[in-house]
């Protein structure tokens, strides 16, 4: 198995938190994203670049483990460690340090995969030169 690991830092802002004072539960989902598509363009794969030519890179399935809450002003990690995970999917394990204490705020396994113009999951040669081998 193949497995690369990226490290991206975000800051919560006050218009991401709900009524308690907390990060929204649906915000985490995109701090996940935006760390995917960072991990992704720093391998050398465009979204852009991939959609013009009939591929979509899409999510099938999401598990969240809430750990504690992050709040206005917190400084936070989001880790991505990426395998392959099968010859069609490909698989996130993605955590969420709060930077102040390193304390786990969340953790995740999001599963994807890629379609080809045609709707059906196909892996493009380039994916698999950058993201590695299947298991």
């Amino acid at each position: 198995m193949t497995e690369k690991v990226f490290d991206l830092e975000f800051k919560v802002r006050d218009y991401e938190c709900d009524m308690d004072h907390v990060v929204n539960n649906a915000v985490y989902l995109n701090y996940l994203e935006h760390a995917r598509h960072e991990f992704l363009l720093g391998l050398g794969i465009k979204f852009g670049e991939l959609s013009k030519r009939g591929i979509s890179l899409v999510v099938t399935r999401i598990e969240v483990d809430f750990k504690a809450s992050l709040t206005s002003g917190d400084t936070f990690t989001v880790r991505t460690q990426f395998s392959r995970n099968g010859r069609i999917r490909l698989q996130f394990n993605q955590s969420i340090f709060r930077k102040l204490d390193n304390r786990l705020m969340l953790s995740a396994v999001v599963t994807g995969t890629a379609l080809n113009g045609r709707g059906r999951p196909e892996i493009p040669i380039e994916l698999d030169l950058v993201l590695g081998p299947t298991d």
